[in-house]
């Protein structure tokens, strides 16, 4: 997918003023290359951020030049959650690169709706090698196949596409059925306030008593 950029010669700032015309300030990098400083539509990286993500080719349109590159990193507005900076790594397409890819659970899980089971996910997003081409957009992993409490997916359970190189353990688990709680886990014993409250009024009765005898005895 293409995204065309803007050269940016607004820094620090001055650039709070391209974010009121729609633009976001954005760097462009990579191994071997000359950083440059661009801007992009706010409206249309959300598009193709929303569509490509962090491991998908967004090839930038810089004039007559187009770029292959990865979103490297987003950052965000601590108040609004709007996008304020994007940083775009160039990439060479015959060249293999890391990347963290989204997995994507699909169906339901047996264990879950008939037995009352709890869905634990401990991992949600793969490192991945591959040729930058090759890297997908996400992985997928069936849950209908957890039909049993305890009983787990792990990284070897999920398809991986041609040419693409799991950086993880392949025993890792990705998600466990947990059995329900028991009814004692469920609910608590109560708080005995009223103990509580009588040893706090005694306590009060003790304090008055010595100030009322050290007055006493500086009468």
């Amino acid at each position: 997918m293409n995204l065309t950029v803007i050269p940016r010669e607004k820094f620090g700032k001055a650039t709070n003023g391209l974010r009121k015309t729609g633009l976001i300030p954005a760097e462009l990098y990579g191994h071997g290359i000359k950083n440059e400083h661009i801007a992009v539509n706010a409206k249309e990286f959300a598009k193709v951020f929303k569509a490509a993500g962090e491991s998908s080719i967004v090839h930038l349109v810089i004039g007559s030049e187009k770029k292959p590159t990865l979103v490297h990193d987003v950052s965000r507005d601590y108040f609004s959650g709007e996008v304020s900076h994007v940083d775009f790594y160039q990439v060479r397409m015959d060249e293999k690169i890391k990347a963290h890819v989204h997995i994507e659970f699909l169906g339901d899980a047996p264990a879950v709706k008939e037995q009352g089971g709890f869905l634990n996910k401990t991992i949600s997003e793969i490192e991945v090698e591959a040729l930058p081409g090759d890297l997908p957009h996400v992985l997928t992993l069936n849950l209908e196949t957890l039909t049993e409490l305890n009983q787990s997916l792990h990284v070897k359970d999920i398809p991986v596409p041609k040419g693409v190189r799991i950086m993880i353990e392949p025993e890792a688990v990705v998600v466990t059925v947990t059995p329900p709680l028991k009814e004692e886990e469920k609910v608590e014993a109560p708080v005995d306030v009223s103990a509580i409250k009588v040893e706090g009024e005694e306590k009060k009765a003790e304090r008055d008593a010595e100030k009322a005898e050290k007055t006493k005895e500086t009468a």
